[in-house]
C-alpha cells in the first residue's frame, strides 16, 4: 500500500468528514453577488508512471461555500481504471474532479491525496488546478485557486 492510499485510509488525508454539517449561507442583498476567497495549495510528485498529488482548499471569505468542486487536468492521460479517492471521479483521459465539501468563510482547510497512474512514463507532467464548482459565489482573488505546475519525473514535491 502506498504512501498516499495508506494516509487516505486512515483519513489523515481525506476531503473531510461527511458527518460535517452545512455551512449557512447568508441571503444576498439584491443587486450584490455574495463572494468568497477559495484557494487550493499542496504538491505534486512524479515518478516513472505514478503521480502523487496533496491538495489542500480553503475559503477566507467573507461567504461560507456550501460545495467546491476542484479539477486537476494533467498534460499526460492516466492510465485506464484505477481508484480515486472517495469524492473524486475521472472528467476525461486527463481530468479528475473532485469535490472538497462545504468551506466555511473561517479557512477550515480541507484535505485530499491522490495516487495516479499515468498511461506512459512521461520526462515531465504539467498539473493545471482550477475551482469548477463553488455554488454560484464569485471569487474575489482567482489567482490562489488557479494553479499551473510543472513536475519533472525526479520524484521530488513541486508546490502549487
Amino acid at each position: 500500500m502506498s504512501a498516499a492510499v495508506a494516509m487516505a485510509a486512515t483519513g489523515l488525508w481525506g476531503a473531510g468528514s461527511p458527518a460535517a454539517a452545512r455551512p449557512v449561507v447568508p441571503a444576498v442583498a439584491p443587486g450584490l453577488a455574495p463572494e468568497a476567497d477559495v484557494s487550493h495549495h499542496g504538491h505534486v510528485s512524479l515518478w516513472e508512471d505514478r503521480l502523487g498529488v496533496r491538495l489542500e482548499s480553503a475559503n477566507s471569505g467573507p461567504w461560507d461555500l456550501a460545495d467546491v468542486t476542484v479539477r486537476l487536468r494533467f498534460s499526460a492521460p492516466l492510465a485506464g481504471s484505477q481508484g480515486l479517492p472517495q469524492g473524486c471521479l475521472r472528467g476525461g483521459r486527463s481530468t479528475v474532479l473532485c469535490r472538497m465539501g462545504p468551506l466555511p468563510a473561517d479557512g477550515e482547510i480541507r484535505r485530499a491525496a491522490l495516487d495516479l497512474r499515468l498511461g506512459s512514463r512521461p520526462a515531465e507532467v504539467v498539473m493545471r488546478v482550477d475551482t469548477v464548482w463553488s455554488g454560484g459565489v464569485r471569487d474575489r482573488a482567482p489567482r490562489n485557486n488557479e494553479h499551473e505546475v510543472l513536475a519533472p519525473a525526479t520524484g521530488d514535491a513541486y508546490a502549487f
